[in-house]
């Protein structure tokens, strides 16, 4: 399968789902390639966005259980790039 580049913008209200993003997203930590986030704490939101490369299959699964989070509402766009994952590659 092949790896894609993409962006995911997480925006999480409330604290309750932070300790099982956190986790979900270290579970995933393979693809991810950064992170930045943003409190908002005036409006009680924080925004974070993530810049991944992966197969759709393991992104879309990321997003998925993202989204399932209380509190946790997902977008992301994924970039034309591809590239052979190394997995796939005969040696």
């Amino acid at each position: 399968m092949e790896k894609r580049l993409g962006v995911i913008a997480i925006l999480l209200t409330g604290t309750e789902p932070v300790r099982t993003l956190n986790t979900l997203l270290s579970d995933f930590a393979d693809m991810i390639l950064a992170r930045q986030g943003l409190p908002l704490r005036q409006k009680g939101v924080h925004v974070i966005s993530l810049v991944v490369e992966g197969t759709t299959d393991r992104i879309g699964a990321l997003t998925g259980k993202l989204g399932r989070l209380e509190g946790c509402k997902v977008k992301s766009v994924l970039t034309d790039y591809r590239e052979e994952n190394d997995e796939d590659r005969a040696d």
